[in-house]
């Protein structure tokens, strides 16, 4: 009687793995999560922002100085409503990277999962993610 419900216990394990590898959470996940996102990891590659489960569009977070503490990142107009309007930069905060209007100030906060998965999660309702890639 117990080796069905072992069985049944591994194969739900095994189909659960690659979903959680896919959302970036593999075992640095935990290293990874609620940490100001390094520089040098944001600057890597393009990130792709996403809602409910589709690309919106790319999005380009850089090592280049903005000034206090800030980088420039690059937002294209085919964000649309999804991003204010007037980002101009990103800085590392507290728990993730936060991206910044003209004046400095934070608009857009986003929580790091992991080197690859930031996550916003708005007021509305609907969650943003800015994924590596």
């Amino acid at each position: 009687m117990k080796t069905p419900l072992m069985l049944a216990a591994l194969a739900a394990a095994a189909v659960a793995m690659p979903a959680l590898a896919q959302d970036g959470m593999t075992e640095n996940a935990v290293e990874q999560a609620g940490v100001p996102l390094a520089v040098k990891d944001a600057a890597a590659q393009a990130w792709t922002l996403e809602t409910k489960g589709r690309s919106i569009c790319r999005v380009r977070l850089t090592a280049e100085p903005a000034g206090a503490g800030a980088y420039r990142a690059e937002v294209p107009a085919d964000c649309g409503d999804a991003l204010p309007v007037g980002i101009s930069s990103w800085k590392p905060v507290t728990d993730g990277a936060g991206l910044l209007d003209g004046a400095g100030q934070v608009v857009v906060d986003f929580n790091r999962w992991s080197n690859s998965l930031l996550v916003s999660h708005r007021s509305s309702g609907v969650d943003l993610q800015l994924r590596r890639g």
